[in-house]
């Protein structure tokens, strides 16, 4: 049992520091094994959680030793990684949040040898033991995120050549061996190869999109929230654009459709120490005009101790994407804050949402993440949260949490 710094309904079940790769950032849970990406240990780590009070990692994955494979999707025994240059490894944190430049991957060297850039994908099928299968290289620096649930076509956001940071592009699954571009959009302005030049301030780039009903939710960190048509996979439309960088303070970051409702949770990520940048919020949409999106509410701040007090970086980063095979709820929202561990919103009244539980992580014993700037504060990173409504937690730094959510 660890000592946590505070909970309510939700309880400890497990933990593990992946062997002492405990830079954690995204997690997808398959067939009894949780596979976290990385940016420090350049792999990705596979942990057996088939017993959750006694998870065991199993393997490791290495990639390129100069880039980073923090996000990943698993689905049909298919995990798809992606790979890109780190340049968090070559830039401040205020460098690499506050703008753009135009990408020319060749300063960098040679790709695929100097860096790896694309998207990687593995055989699943034997859990425990991934096997590469394909690699789309893409012509730039690579790819940031990516959604995928199955079928046919991925979607991810890529820092291509010519390009001021990262676009949209639809990806090809027909053969999974030899993953294509299918198609691509970007906020105008972006391509300056093509003459194009920027309208605004601050750091336009596509964070990642959820794709729900052929409708593309992507946000744009500074550069807000797009709506897309996506059923012309070649020819992506914008539907809407909306952002609130300024007055706020940017650094949109996940996007949250929930149809059924047509409502959209959308998540502002807190990028620098709270005592650097004004607080961010989680923002709730109406879209039942989706050309016309109206923001309606704003999450809670947690407030069961005085983290800006603490510092250390306190605000959003991810949400539960409801992903298929997961828990799946229009009502309950689950949430990392950071230095405020994973947050649950009730959200049935969408006005006035409501904070219903929480679990805040000890202290890491061991930092993976070099500071560069960031105060010495967990920093709860990603969540998956099955259907037996057990979380998977990563932290920058503590590796992997497995916790029970026992609310209503």
């Amino acid at each position: 049992m660890v000592n946590n710094d505070g909970a309510r309904n939700i309880e400890f079940v497990g933990h593990t520091d992946q062997g002492g790769r405990g830079d954690g950032v995204q997690v997808m849970v398959a067939r009894g094994h949780a596979y976290v990406g990385t940016r420090i240990s350049r792999g990705v780590m596979v942990t057996d959680v088939r017993n959750p009070r006694d998870p065991k990692p199993v393997n490791f994955m290495p990639i390129h030793p100069a880039s980073w494979c923090m996000h990943l999707q698993t689905a049909e025994d298919l995990m798809l990684c992606i790979e890109e240059l780190d340049l968090k490894a070559l830039l401040s944190a205020k460098e690499y949040y506050g703008g753009s430049n135009q990408v020319d991957s060749a300063r960098y060297g040679k790709r695929g040898v100097d860096f790896s850039a694309g998207m990687r994908v593995y055989d699943i099928s034997d859990p425990a033991n991934p096997r590469s299968i394909g690699f789309m290289e893409v012509e730039g620096l690579g790819l940031h995120r990516i959604w995928w649930t199955g079928g046919r076509y991925a979607y991810a956001s890529a820092l291509l050549d010519g390009f001021l940071d990262h676009i949209f592009i639809c990806i090809d699954m027909a053969d999974p061996t030899k993953p294509v571009e299918a198609g691509r959009w970007w906020i105008p302005g972006m391509h300056a190869a093509g003459g194009e030049t920027p309208t605004w301030k601050g750091r336009t780039a596509l964070h990642h999109a959820v794709v729900e009903d052929d409708i593309a939710y992507g946000s744009w960190r500074d550069g807000g929230l797009t709506i897309l048509d996506v059923k012309d996979k070649s020819a992506p439309k914008l539907i809407a654009h909306r952002n609130w960088s300024p007055p706020f303070g940017g650094g949109t970051h996940s996007a949250l459709p929930l149809h059924d409702r047509n409502l959209l949770v959308v998540a502002d990520e807190a990028v620098l120490n709270i005592d650097q940048e004004p607080m961010k919020h989680t923002w709730i949409f109406d879209i039942r005009d989706k050309s016309n999106p109206v923001s309606i509410a704003t999450m809670p701040t947690p407030s069961d101790q005085d983290y800006v007090k603490l510092g250390g970086q306190f605000g959003p980063h991810n949400l539960h994407e409801n992903r298929p095979g997961s828990f799946r709820s229009s009502t309950t929202i689950f949430a990392t804050w950071q230095s405020a561990g994973v947050r649950v919103f009730d959200i049935a009244d969408p006005f006035h949402p409501s904070e219903i539980g929480y679990f805040v992580p000890p202290q890491p014993t061991k930092w993976m993440e070099p500071m560069r700037g960031r105060a010495k504060m967990r920093h709860t990173a990603d969540l998956f949260v099955a259907e037996d409504g057990l979380i998977y937690l990563t932290d920058y730094d503590a590796g992997l949490y497995i916790l029970q959510w026992t609310g209503a």
